[in-house]
């Protein structure tokens, strides 16, 4: 059987004017699965979405890997949705960053309390209800990244291991369709997602399953801090 390795990309820049990058410690997350893949296996495929956090990633794998890995590819199922507008339909306010800053900075704990407010955007979405308010509902968004699942598989030739780089969304949403789970845990399961995290597909013809969910012992074994989820 093939292996699809799916990497949630490194920390990226939560609370900057461009949350699309890599924070520094979500660069250390990249080089530090880098090296712990030179030292186990060797990818027969690399693909990443189109995301900047994605293609930061693999830089930051490759810097730890060293020479040796193949050119990576893209697919635009590993893409994550689209948070700012999930956020935006929810508290139309937050349309200005500006705004969503300030508003944060008076809470206790401002990751407390975007996290709580992500997360009742997300169940907004989720549900179904609203649809006309978002560019990708939930039900596009899920049939697109299963359909990239779908297409890597079917072309993965002779590739025993493919890693594939993408984000919290598509894993929880590849991990549903293999669990047959209903929505609501498909959305526990993205809460709980380390950042430079290993979950593993295994597949052969037709037949899928799910092996490894959530894997950072890579990161544990060198530094419990680098154990993040936003």
């Amino acid at each position: 059987m093939a292996t699809l390795h799916l990497i949630r990309h490194g920390q990226a820049s939560f609370g900057a004017s461009d949350y699309d990058r890599l924070s520094p410690k979500g660069w250390e997350q990249g080089r530090v699965l880098g090296r712990w893949l030179a030292r186990h296996t060797t990818p027969d495929q690399i693909i990443g979405g189109e995301l900047r956090r994605h293609r930061e990633t693999i830089d930051a794998m490759t810097e730890g890997y060293g020479d040796g890995l193949p050119e990576p590819g893209i697919h635009p199922g590993l893409n994550e949705f689209d948070h700012l507008s999930v956020l935006e339909a929810y508290r139309p306010g937050w349309a200005n960053p500006d705004v969503m800053t300030r508003e944060l900075a008076k809470t206790d704990d401002p990751r407390k309390a975007f996290q709580k407010a992500f997360t009742e955007a997300i169940t907004r979405w989720v549900s179904g209800h609203n649809d006309a308010d978002y560019p990708e509902p939930w039900r596009d968004f899920r049939d697109r990244v299963t359909k990239g699942l779908d297409d890597i598989i079917h072309d993965a030739g002779d590739a025993k291991d493919i890693y594939a780089i993408t984000s919290g969304g598509p894993i929880s949403v590849i991990a549903q369709s293999l669990l047959d789970l209903d929505d609501r845990r498909a959305l526990k399961l993205n809460e709980v997602l380390a950042n430079a995290s290993i979950s593993r597909v295994l597949f052969s013809g037709s037949r899928r399953s799910l092996a490894v969910f959530n894997s950072y012992g890579h990161l544990e074994g060198e530094d419990p801090g680098l154990v993040t989820y936003r």
